[in-house]
C-alpha cells in the first residue's frame, strides 16, 4: 500500500460568463481509498457534483464564473493496486461480458479498423494474453518519440503513428487502437502520476480487460502504474 499525495491547482481567466465541468477527483476504485481531500475556489464558488457515465469518476460544474479564478484540488490517497500475474488471459469475444464489448470498436482517436492488418502483421503471431499486451507497449516506446506539445487534442492514434511522435495521451490512443484491432477490449485512463522528467503532472495510460479484470499499461514507461491515481 503506498500513501500518496495530490497537490492541483488550475488557473482561468474567463472573459464571459462561462460554466465549467472539470474531472480532477480521484475516482471512486476498489484499489484506492480517498484518506483525506480538500477542494478550494478563489474567489469562492459553488460546484454540484456527480459522478461520470463509468460511475467511477466524479465531475464537479461550477456556472457563470467570469473574470481571473483558480481551483486548487488536494488528497491524500492509498494506492492498493492489485499487481497482475503477467499470465492473465486474453477473452473471446462469446467469453465477454456485454458491457465490455464496446471498449472493443473503433473510435474518433483509437481508429483500429484501419491499423487492424498493421497489428496483425506485428502481433497477430504472438502468444495471447498480458505478454501480448506488453509486447504492444514496447514496439510503442521503441517506434513513437515522446515530444511534449508535438500534438494537440484533435490528434488520433493514426497521426501518431504517420508522424512517429506523440505524448502520453496518443501513446495511450495508440496502445488502444492496437488492442482494439486484436478484438482485446482497451480503454482510456488518465491520473495524476509521479516521474522525474516531466515534473509530475495528469497523466495518460490505458486499461486492457484480461482475465475478468481491468489492467493498467503505460506505453510510456515514465511513472509505475501502481503509483497512478
Amino acid at each position: 500500500m503506498k500513501k500518496i499525495k495530490v497537490d492541483c491547482e488550475l488557473q482561468y481567466v474567463a472573459s464571459d460568463s462561462s460554466d465549467f465541468v472539470f474531472n480532477i477527483q480521484v475516482a471512486q476504485m476498489p484499489w484506492q481509498d480517498i484518506f483525506e481531500e480538500k477542494l478550494t475556489f478563489n474567489p469562492e464558488a459553488e460546484a454540484t457534483f456527480g459522478i461520470g457515465h463509468t460511475g467511477q469518476n466524479r465531475l464537479l460544474r461550477v456556472s457563470n464564473m467570469i473574470g481571473p479564478f483558480s481551483l486548487r484540488y488536494q488528497a491524500t490517497v492509498n494506492v492498493h493496486y492489485p499487481e497482475p500475474t503477467s499470465v492473465e488471459a486474453e477473452m473471446r469475444i462469446c467469453e465477454l461480458p456485454l458491457e465490455i464489448i464496446p471498449y472493443t470498436w473503433s473510435s474518433r482517436y483509437c481508429e483500429s479498423d484501419q491499423i487492424a492488418k498493421l497489428a496483425n502483421e506485428l502481433f497477430g503471431n504472438l502468444p495471447h494474453g498480458y505478454s501480448r499486451v506488453e509486447a504492444i507497449c514496447e514496439w510503442i516506446h521503441s517506434n513513437i518519440q515522446y515530444e511534449i506539445g508535438i500534438t494537440n487534442s484533435t490528434t488520433s492514434s493514426i497521426q501518431v503513428l504517420d508522424g512517429g511522435v506523440g505524448v502520453c495521451r496518443d501513446f495511450a490512443h495508440l496502445g488502444i487502437s492496437f488492442c482494439r484491432a486484436l478484438n482485446i477490449p482497451a480503454r482510456f485512463v488518465t491520473g495524476y502520476a509521479y516521474f522525474d522528467e516531466p515534473p509530475s503532472d495528469f497523466h495518460a495510460i490505458f486499461e486492457v480487460y484480461l482475465g475478468h479484470r481491468w489492467i493498467l499499461f503505460d506505453a510510456t514507461k515514465m511513472s509505475p502504474v501502481n503509483q497512478l491515481v
